[in-house]
């Protein structure tokens, strides 16, 4: 039986998801990832304009007069949520840490698959893997996702988005929509990436926190690595000092995008100060036009 206080805090994120679920998500997600392809439904009588490639010739032959083959979309599609719980997801200069904003943005995507009858699996990482959860169907198999996604905790402080890929790739041998949830702070996966992306339709939602990009003047502070617990300080006092760490850190997220670029991956990035309902209703619809 899971402690009162765990049922409390799902109970609070089922409410809220399910909110934006109906109020949002459930149209812009139908629309947004397609089905597996088509399959047949039915044959109705032939009508002007009609594709005449779509002739049933048996029923044809059969009834004297020309009948088509209606197909469908086969809607059914497998959702995988692959998200980063290692420990700089720790880190949030606002209200909120960067892994709660994770934990929400997955359960909202849980949630939205559930309601469009696919199935959902979870794959929660850090420098390993920590949990997997094949993909299945029903609301209390999301509610389950959502708690491993709120109480899970990683056995190790690092990060590696290559394990995780490659994790994916061994145990996901169909093509399914991938939602890869992270702040991207680790080295050597690029790679991974590209290969994955090929084979699945990998989504990357890039959760960072406005003070990883633009530190602030706050004087000297004593700050620690969250992954390998180094402590060091800063004097963020020093306008050449600061510069100078703003400037490398706006230059590798603006690398990591243009590789992304290359390969064609769609990356949604959404920060621990905004509302992610709007960069997310942004993507959805700009992948449904598609």
């Amino acid at each position: 039986m899971l402690p009162r206080e765990i049922l409390r805090k799902v109970k609070r994120i089922e409410i809220r998801t399910r909110g934006l679920v109906d109020s949002f998500f459930g149209g812009e997600y139908h629309s947004s990832f397609k089905g597996r392809g088509m399959t047949f439904s039915e044959v109705r009588e032939y009508q002007p304009g009609d594709d005449v490639r779509l002739i049933d010739w048996n029923v044809t032959a059969r009834s004297g007069s020309p009948f088509i083959k209606v197909f469908e979309e086969e809607r059914e599609l497998t959702v995988i949520l692959l998200v980063d719980i290692s420990s700089s997801g720790s880190f949030g200069s606002k209200s909120y840490q960067k892994k709660g904003i994770s934990a929400e943005i997955a359960s909202v995507l849980g949630f939205s698959a559930i309601k469009n009858n696919d199935k959902v699996g979870l794959i929660l990482f850090s420098n390993d893997i920590v949990k997997y959860i094949p993909p299945k169907k029903g609301k209390s198999h999301v509610l389950r996702v959502v708690r491993e996604l709120l109480y899970t905790k990683p056995d190790f402080k690092g990060t590696s988005i290559k394990n995780a890929l490659e994790f994916l790739m061994k145990v996901t041998k169909r093509k399914a929509v991938v939602f890869l949830l992270s702040d991207f702070l680790d080295e050597g996966f690029l790679d991974s990436l590209k290969i994955t992306a090929r084979k699945h339709d990998l989504v990357g939602i890039n959760i960072f926190d406005p003070y990883e990009q633009n530190f602030p003047n706050i004087g000297m502070l004593k700050a620690e690595d969250a992954e390998t617990g180094v402590k060091f300080w800063i004097d963020t006092s020093n306008d050449h000092y600061l510069k100078q760490m703003n400037d490398s850190n706006t230059k590798k997220t603006n690398e990591f995008y243009k590789s992304t670029q290359k390969i064609g991956l769609d990356i949604i990035p959404i920060s621990t100060s905004e509302d992610y309902v709007e960069p997310l209703m942004r993507f959805f619809k700009k992948r449904g036009k598609k």
